[in-house]
């Protein structure tokens, strides 16, 4: 538009300061009128990706989603972004991406990724509109990401020594290695995280701390990979299949770090072990895995110990039969002292299908706590948003569903009944779960039942 054209030089020096009013509230009408056309409402309503898009990703995506990460793709700049519009609408209108299981009628959880509907709706528009760059100068801050970790920089990273061989195809037992920490002083630990040099060959990894005057596996080799079969001592192949020892994390596809709020920490007496247990599963090409742990310190000495516990069926006596959609296993257990829950992570195998956490009240009513839709390839924890204090004596039930039908995309062998067991094609049914204590409460302590005002200890289930 040519405004020399609607007002004329010489009007405004003939009329004076009366026509500059004129011509100033005459121009803001017509900038009014070109705000309102459709094309002007069009550009300042669709989502650019600096100004939109990259926000939601940095906040909901990018951990998974850059260089060295779990993720197929990174999303972190346009150009990586840009090609993948139309398969990002899909996956987030669907809301497969993020991923988060559980169901949203129970619980509120610190740690669920998912998107709003007006992040859904944004990423859509973007999509749809070809998915504009916009201008660079409206992208947020980049987050800083120790490089390899999703926690902070590790203040100590601690590697199995040796590379474990894993072969092309077959079974692979559980595998051990048993790492002398060095802590010449106690440690509380703040985050850890598990990091595999092969995670498509890992199953799932544990990492227990076993302190100086523990005996499990003693007289097992250190810093060698080793396995049950591979001892030569009964007793030590049996200790390797069971422990009471604390964990300082599990891992498991898909799983998150370990971060724990401000006063809460893991505890790692000075001169412990870390024995890693390293479940392997074969896909057709060998490789070889070195994980480590990396491992952040709190600042200062927390008030709260956390405990990782869990609910398990360790073997069930009635193998899964074929073709059932909907075999249900469950398991109870009280806590034998006061306690603050903070978090779940439950773990079954290909046919798991459900798993849900209960609070059974002495009514025998049922509160869940979580329900989740499991997901083998996506095994993630669960935050309460609100931490809960649960006082001794409280009843637990972990109930998990199966489906050993035809309808199970990811069952290996649906007209065979399935045994319990360790690998993959085996089931399994843990519900660990987080708690939180005094400080100064050791493992063993917690588990000294307290007795009530008659003097009888409470039951243990």
């Amino acid at each position: 538009m040519d405004f020399g054209k609607i007002f004329p030089a010489s009007r405004f020096l003939r009329n004076g300061s009366q026509s500059l009013l004129v011509i100033l509230l005459s121009a803001m009408a017509a900038l009014l009128l070109l705000a309102s056309t459709p094309a002007a409402k069009t550009a300042a309503t669709t989502p650019t990706f600096y100004r939109d898009v990259l926000p939601i990703l940095q906040q909901h995506c990018q951990m998974c989603h850059r260089q060295g990460e779990i993720a197929p793709m990174p999303l972190v700049s346009y150009e990586q972004t840009r090609h993948w519009a139309d398969a990002i609408r899909e996956k987030v209108s669907t809301k497969k991406m993020p991923p988060w299981f559980a169901d949203p009628a129970y619980g509120s959880f610190s740690d669920d990724p998912s998107l709003t509907p007006q992040q859904i709706a944004t990423l859509s528009a973007w999509a749809d509109a070809h998915a504009p760059a916009g201008d660079p100068h409206d992208a947020p801050p980049a987050p800083h990401w120790a490089q390899g970790w999703n926690i902070s920089q590790p203040d100590v990273i601690v590697q199995m020594p040796k590379r474990v061989s894993i072969p092309v195809h077959g079974d692979v037992e559980y595998t051990y290695e048993i790492v002398p920490t060095g802590f010449s002083e106690d440690k509380w630990v703040q985050m850890s995280e598990v990091k595999p040099s092969s995670r498509e060959h890992v199953h799932h990894a544990v990492v227990y701390i076993r302190p100086p005057d523990s005996e499990w596996l003693r007289s097992a080799p250190l810093g060698v990979p080793f396995t049950a079969s591979s001892l030569q001592d009964e007793k030590l192949r049996r200790e390797a299949h069971a422990t009471t020892s604390d964990m300082l994390l599990v891992y498991a596809p898909g799983s998150s770090p370990d971060r724990w709020p401000d006063g809460m920490a893991k505890f790692v007496p000075a001169h412990s072990d870390l024995v890693f247990q390293m479940h392997y599963t074969t896909n057709g090409h060998a490789a070889t895995d070195q994980t480590s742990v990396g491992i952040v310190f709190a600042r200062q000495p927390p008030k709260q110990r956390v405990f990782t516990l869990q609910l398990a069926n360790d073997h069930d006596v009635i193998p899964i039969p074929a073709g059932v959609e909907n075999y249900r296993v469950e398991v109870h257990g009280t806590l034998p002292n006061d306690a603050t829950l903070l978090s779940f992570f439950p773990h079954m195998h290909l046919r798991g299908k459900r798993f849900e956490y209960n609070i059974i009240h002495p009514d025998r009513g049922v509160e869940t706590l979580l329900r989740v839709n499991y997901s083998f390839y996506w095994q993630l924890s669960y935050r309460l948003a609100e931490p809960r204090v649960l006082k001794a004596g409280t009843e637990l039930q972990a109930v998990a569903w199966y489906d050993n039908s035809r309808n199970n995309r990811h069952n290996p062998d649906p007209a065979s009944p399935v045994e319990w067991g360790d690998q993959t094609y085996n089931e399994m049914m843990v519900g660990f779960f987080d708690v939180a204590v005094p400080a100064n409460t050791d493992k063993w302590h917690f588990f000294i039942r307290q007795q009530d005002h008659s003097g009888r200890q409470e039951d243990a289930h």
